[in-house]
């Protein structure tokens, strides 16, 4: 049988401090009701739903050799922590137009923005629920400078990112970006390996 205390458990702590209180067609107090697989707001008088969903933002992983571009967060949440360059997207913007915007805002650089890394969802921002597209980058121009909601922008070894990171998703993206890099140079000294084998065989 549906209920509202199964319908409940499902949801994100978070999300009912994202509901509307009335109505924003016609102004009547919403109510509660299980609506398409979960409790909803809905308007009693005119039907509205409000359907609460995730927001996308974009990362941007700038690499120089072995080292990646981190920026000190200036703003809370996380006031303080390192992260990669990222932010939300604007409403009226692509997603590709908003990662080369985030990164020249924070880091003064302009960059060139290639393939999918990957796209995360990531519940640890106290803000809302965020979907996160990573990109890999790669810088064009400009002197390194933190800026907008930077305090400070420098390049860590991947082996050795700060404790402190503001995001989860974060860490996990350079982890695995790490983790690729080395599979990488594996499997390249491993053909070497075999190639020199095979020549002195």
């Amino acid at each position: 049988m549906r209920t509202d205390a199964v319908s409940a458990k499902k949801e994100h702590p978070k999300l009912t401090e994202h509901e509307y209180r009335f109505c924003p067609r016609c102004g009547t107090a919403l109510v509660r009701q299980f609506r398409h697989g979960r409790v909803r707001p809905v308007c009693p008088a005119c039907g509205y739903i409000q359907y609460l969903n995730p927001a996308p933002a974009v990362a941007v992983v700038l690499l120089q050799g072995n080292d990646v571009l981190l920026v000190r967060r200036r703003y809370s949440p996380r006031k303080g922590y390192w992260s990669l360059p990222a932010g939300f997207v604007e409403w009226d913007e692509d997603i590709r137009t908003a990662a080369v915007r985030e990164v020249k805002e924070e880091t003064n650089c302009d960059v060139e923005v290639g393939e999918v890394l990957g796209a995360f969802s990531a519940f640890d921002d106290p803000r809302t629920h965020v979907v996160l597209i990573v990109f890999a980058g790669k810088l064009k121009a400009g002197s390194l400078r933190a800026g907008d909601d930077a305090t400070e922008a420098r390049f860590f070894p991947l082996d050795a990112l700060p404790e402190d990171m503001a995001f989860a998703v974060h860490r996990q993206v350079l982890e695995e970006v790490r983790d690729r890099r080395k599979n990488a140079a594996a499997e390249q000294q491993s053909e070497v390996f075999c190639e020199t084998e095979s020549t002195n065989g």
